[in-house]
């Protein structure tokens, strides 16, 4: 079948082909029964890999490892009782970095019904962020304690620009967010996915592990070079205070589904 050639929508045929050339190329025979049901078992499963120890353990050491590792790649964190302390902390932010007072928020349903006007001097504006914004402040679908590394979805209520346009990077992660190793993100997106709710599967994801950074220059560290400077991490310790949703992320309640 020739590539491009409309087969009514059945496209069984050009793949069955395409893998038939390749199994033939590298001397293999066709699968026989047991073997593809083994195959479609294995995927089913999801099981995981081998997880480093570092990315094991309960919870509380989770966290701690988290926060370890994302301060040893440049991000400040810093840790919050509940999430109406969000807003004053990003403008304490502001003030300790001589910012200006203006942030772009992701248009996320959680983020944007957070009590930003009791900081008075924020000036806030929602939506995908252009060449001119400086502080972004999202939220994050997860977090992974082996890495210090945030997992953020994009979507209508996450923009991508947000994550790499403006140079000073804040996000609102919760602590019941934090999982130990990369198999477990896997896991809640799946879960997420399965529960519907208005969640489907976004576009694109951004693993994140510290601010943007090269060394192409005399192998000299440059923090910036492809997207923010600063990354700040407001941790909301939302499982002491006993405040942890059944929501499966902080990014939107619906709306991942687009890029």
């Amino acid at each position: 079948m020739s590539a491009g050639k409309n087969d009514g929508g059945n496209s069984s045929g050009g793949r069955a082909a395409i893998l038939g050339a390749i199994r033939q190329s590298l001397g293999r025979p066709e699968l026989n029964n047991e073997a593809k049901r083994d195959l479609n078992e294995h995927i089913a499963k999801h099981r995981a890999n081998l997880v480093p120890a570092r990315g094991k353990g309960e919870h509380g050491a989770q966290i701690k490892q988290f926060r370890e590792m994302a301060e040893a790649v440049s991000c400040t964190v810093e840790i919050v009782p509940d999430e109406a302390a969000v807003p004053g902390v990003v403008a304490e932010y502001l003030r300790a970095n001589n910012l200006p007072t203006q942030i772009t928020l992701a248009p996320d349903e959680w983020l944007a019904g957070l009590d930003w006007d009791s900081q008075s001097l924020l000036e806030t504006k929602s939506g995908a962020a252009g060449i001119d914004d400086l502080v972004s402040v999202t939220p994050a679908f997860a977090a992974v304690a082996e890495t210090g590394t945030l997992v953020a979805l994009s979507g209508g209520g996450h923009p991508t620009t947000l994550n790499f346009v403006p140079d000073y990077h804040v996000v609102a992660l919760r602590t019941s967010q934090i999982v130990g190793a990369y198999e477990e993100v896997w896991t809640r997106l799946r879960k997420a996915n399965k529960q519907g709710k208005g969640f489907t599967m976004p576009r694109n994801i951004n693993m994140i592990t510290g601010p943007s950074r090269t060394a192409d220059i005399a192998l000299t560290i440059e923090l910036g070079a492809h997207g923010p400077r600063s990354l700040h991490i407001v941790l909301i310790d939302d499982e002491s205070a006993g405040e942890t949703s059944d929501r499966t992320d902080g990014e939107t309640d619906g709306e991942v589904g687009q890029a």
